[in-house]
């Protein structure tokens, strides 16, 4: 595989808009999850919510994509000089040279939620103003994105739940092999929905405190909301310090609809395949950005997989005690996670996790860690069995 170069990225989480403070969080190893109130909400539950979204407007001519997921989107979007970067990419390449390929799970579903409850109460016709298209579509966020930056190239959505953001790579990586684009817009996007907070309410995954990765005590996810973008670009010469993409695995074991298989195996083959495509030995990984819900099942499904193909020495940790498990973007910004820890020498210790477990074998990290890293890997393991391993690379004087 040609290794991709992450050309830009920036993250916008409960950690705040941008690298910056999502940088200094992981350094104080702060949390952006608490207890509040949201919408109609009856659960006693932690959000990761990102701040001022109600009162965020859209740019003017995208009016009619107005919901919270496409606010995030543009909130994002306008972070870290990202969308100056992609308007250089688009004058360099074309823009029918530049795909749009973005995971969510639930897109901007909360405006039908809330067009449910306007329905008339003796006919049940919808009074307000539903436009499906350009909000609770699945497809919605790609179409503003493109909109937003006027693109003509290959877009789509990719919907495998908590993989959604990190098998955007994935499509990436194939379309431009296959000579059909040049450059991409990659990452993802989830907000916050009562049909999401409910349902995994529903399944007894949602914990009352802010959630403790690899806890001997985890009892659960605290649902969180982000926007991840990446711009990637053939990378024939990188330039020494710059981060790639150079492995990418997937794998589909199907176990079980929601639940992980009992030993990984589907983990550990997206994990081994992302590794084989770089050229990699489990040795030459410093730092692993672990998907580490905090639910009991699966972080021991992962530590099983992860210990039995690296062992108990790599250093590894979950951010979703930093931001919540922010589903369809979680893979996107785990990945820039990892290419922060790379760019940093910082392998982020855990947050909310107090006593590890001590049936789990990998070496989950309490404290930060400061050392030269090369490589890291980011995973991230979706319901029915989908799932994806990305390498991140710095690139070698």
């Amino acid at each position: 595989m040609l290794p991709l170069h992450l050309a830009a990225y920036t993250l916008t989480s409960a950690l705040g808009a941008g690298l910056a403070p999502t940088l200094d969080a992981l350094r104080h190893q702060r949390s952006g999850v608490q207890a509040m109130r949201w919408e109609t909400l009856d659960l006693d539950t932690c959000l990761g919510a990102v701040a001022g979204l109600d009162s965020y407007a859209l740019r003017a001519d995208l009016g009619a994509f107005d919901c919270r997921n496409n606010r995030l989107a543009q909130l994002g979007l306008e972070q870290d000089g990202f969308a100056a970067a992609v308007r250089t990419a688009i004058t360099r390449h074309g823009q029918d040279r530049v795909g749009v390929f973005l995971g969510t799970s639930t897109s901007g579903i909360l405006s039908a939620e809330l067009a449910y409850r306007q329905r008339d109460p003796g006919t049940g016709h919808f009074t307000g103003s539903l436009d499906y298209r350009h909000t609770h579509n699945s497809y919605s966020v790609a179409d503003f994105v493109r909109s937003y930056f006027g693109l003509e190239g290959p877009a789509f959505v990719v919907s495998t739940a908590c993989s959604s953001s990190a098998k955007v790579f994935g499509n990436a990586q194939r379309m431009m092999a296959c000579g059909l684009i040049d450059a991409a817009i990659v990452g993802g996007v989830d907000s916050l929905c009562l049909t999401t907070l409910y349902g995994f309410n529903s399944l007894q995954l949602v914990s009352r405190r802010p959630c403790r990765p690899f806890d001997a005590e985890r009892d659960g996810i605290s649902i969180g909301e982000a926007a991840a973008f990446v711009l990637l670009e053939r990378a024939d010469s990188p330039p020494a310090g710059a981060i790639v993409v150079s492995g990418i695995g997937e794998s589909s074991d199907a176990h079980h609809m929601s639940s992980p298989h009992p030993q990984g195996l589907g983990a550990r083959q997206a994990m081994q395949a992302a590794l084989d495509m770089a050229g990699l030995l489990p040795a030459q990984i410093g730092y692993i950005n672990l998907h580490g819900t905090a639910t009991p099942s699966n972080d021991a499904s992962e530590d099983k997989a992860v210990s039995g193909l690296f062992g108990t020495a790599t250093p590894c940790s979950s951010t979703k005690g930093h931001t919540g498990h922010t589903l369809g973007a979680a893979g996107g910004i785990e990945a820039i996670v990892c290419a922060l820890a790379l760019q940093n020498g910082l392998a982020p210790g855990g947050c909310g996790t107090e006593q590890l477990d001590p049936d789990l074998k990998s070496r989950y990290l309490l404290a930060n860690i400061e050392l030269p890293l090369q490589h890291a890997l980011s995973n991230s393991f979706g319901f029915g069995g989908s799932n994806c391993s990305l390498v991140l690379s710095k690139v070698a004087a």
